[in-house]
């Protein structure tokens, strides 16, 4: 064999090793199923929905705060790595006049003594992504609603961990994404379903937004603990630590789970294949060459300033992801949706394209100013109907974030399904490890594990759902914007 021979031997030889780790995991797992299936499951009513708060940095701070609005809800629990934190949201509940919880800790083992506790009905996972599903599991294995930050987890075989426990424990695992509950994104859900963009052929999906003063930035999170590289030191975001050690699309779920949404995936389409593109590095390097003398300097960024992911359905549909969080850009989700009788786009600008009759032209131009607000009076979902004046009242990423909290709750409280289930968590969050195994072996395809095991095929639709304020004890009172939720969602580069 020569040399030339040999390197192609190898190529494939490697290439065949992770492609049996994406394309063949469905397939490993199929036999190893037990339980029952938890699309459309729902818990007995829960009267008072008690949380535990996993992590209150600054978006799980956010996320309590906003959680102690919610009627019929309460925080009972909080962990953190830090004392200060902890102690910093036991003064805010106390000086908002609401119970302050007395099940706290401060270490890295104290979420598993909540899961444990009696006095815990959902835990509210807002940990760095590798924490996502020990915590979730183990939430779940012990009676405890799980519900999760994005994204979900990180690898297929977590993936694969969260289906099974949740179909085996019968608990519920959603993952917490907030673009889902955005008034545009609803509002683009209800058109879908209306049929009034006609049969849904494409979707764009992405997450553009310029990180790179947040991730040289020593106070927008703590290191990873235990560490031993330069993050430990605390002087760069830890998901900067992600982005230096591997490619793929990393933060897939904002972009994806409301195109997702528009295409039934896992109810009544799936995810087939994808290939996926990387451009080189060369923003992160920029930034830290031009402003840096440190560690920061040469630090070195795997993660490519552009990563394109080409996905097609079972049913023949396209959709484009990308994930470009170096290079000086406005912020965009994009959040297309492409059909026969139109086209909708949304984030950062909310614009229609419709044919009135087929074969009219008039889809060659965006709807004006008049005809958009009449869209807007008709397709707008029913839950911001009821609710977006609060919601934009407590704030939170244009009140998004209130409404996700809001319609979880009311949920349980009502014996409901949650919107979103495990099977959802698990197909958004393996683009993580897909696109990574694309992009290593020159975009060659890769297959998508079908986590629901063909039950995508007869599943319910994703359907437009509404809230009931009468089916929630007390009122919207208390609700109130705060300054500090508001200034995380601006560094987050979002509305609020």
């Amino acid at each position: 064999m020569n040399g030339t021979d040999r390197r192609e031997f190898l190529k494939g030889t490697v290439w065949m090793g992770l492609a049996a780790v994406a394309a063949g995991c469905t397939h490993e797992r199929t036999f190893g199923f037990s339980g029952a299936p938890m699309q459309g499951f729902a818990m007995k009513p829960i009267k008072k929905v008690r949380v535990a708060c996993i992590g209150v940095g600054k978006r799980g701070m956010s996320a309590l705060r906003r959680i102690s609005l919610v009627p019929g809800t309460e925080v009972v629990a909080i962990a953190d790595l830090f004392q200060d934190r902890v102690d910093r949201e036991r003064k805010w509940l106390k000086d908002h006049g609401k119970k302050v919880p007395t099940l706290t800790f401060a270490d890295p083992e104290g979420y598993k003594r909540i899961c444990e506790s009696d006095e815990v009905d959902v835990v509210y996972n807002v940990t760095p992504w590798y924490m996502h599903a020990p915590v979730c599991k183990y939430a779940m294995e012990h009676g405890k609603v799980a519900l999760t930050d994005v994204p979900g987890c990180l690898t297929l075989d977590e993936c694969w961990q969260l289906v099974e426990t949740s179909e085996r424990t019968q608990i519920p695992c959603m993952m917490l994404e907030n673009c889902c509950y955005g008034d545009e994104e609803m509002m683009m859900l209800n058109m879908v379903k209306s049929g009034i963009l006609g049969e849904i052929v494409h979707g764009e999906a992405a997450y553009i937004h310029d990180q790179r003063n947040l991730q040289y930035s020593s106070d927008r999170y703590h290191s990873l603990q235990g560490d031993k590289d330069a993050f430990a030191a605390g002087r760069v975001g830890w998901t900067l630590a992600y982005y230096s050690k591997y490619s793929g699309n990393q933060y897939p779920t904002h972009g994806l789970g409301p195109v997702a949404k528009y295409m039934d995936i896992n109810r009544g389409d799936n995810f087939d294949f994808l290939v996926s593109l990387e451009s080189k590095q060369a923003g992160y390097r920029h930034y830290a060459r031009e402003l840096f003398t440190d560690f920061r300097r040469d630090l070195e960024v795997r993660q490519g300033d552009m990563n394109l992911s080409l996905i097609r359905t079972k049913l023949g549909r396209s959709i484009l992801l990308e994930l470009a969080t170096s290079l000086p850009r406005p912020y965009s989700r994009l959040n297309l949706v492409s059909g026969t009788k139109g086209t909708a786009m949304g984030f950062p600008d909310f614009r229609v394209a419709l044919e009135r009759k087929t074969g009219d032209g008039k889809a060659h131009e965006f709807l004006d100013e008049a005809e958009m607000k009449e869209l807007k009076g008709k397709y707008r979902h029913p839950i911001w109907k009821v609710a977006g004046d609060v919601a934009a009242k407590v704030g939170g990423h244009g009140g998004m974030d209130f409404i996700m909290d809001l319609r979880w709750s009311y949920c349980l409280q009502n014996g409901l399904p949650l919107d979103n289930d495990v099977y959802d968590l698990a197909a958004w969050s393996s683009m993580v490890e897909l696109t990574r195994a694309s992009v290593e072996n020159r975009s060659r395809p890769v297959d998508c594990p079908d986590f629901t095991r063909g039950a995508w095929k007869t599943a319910n639709g994703f359907t437009i759902d509404g809230i009931d304020l009468r089916k929630l004890p007390g009122d919207f009172s208390g609700a109130k914007r705060d300054e500090e939720v508001d200034k995380t969602a601006r560094s987050e580069g979002l509305k609020s």
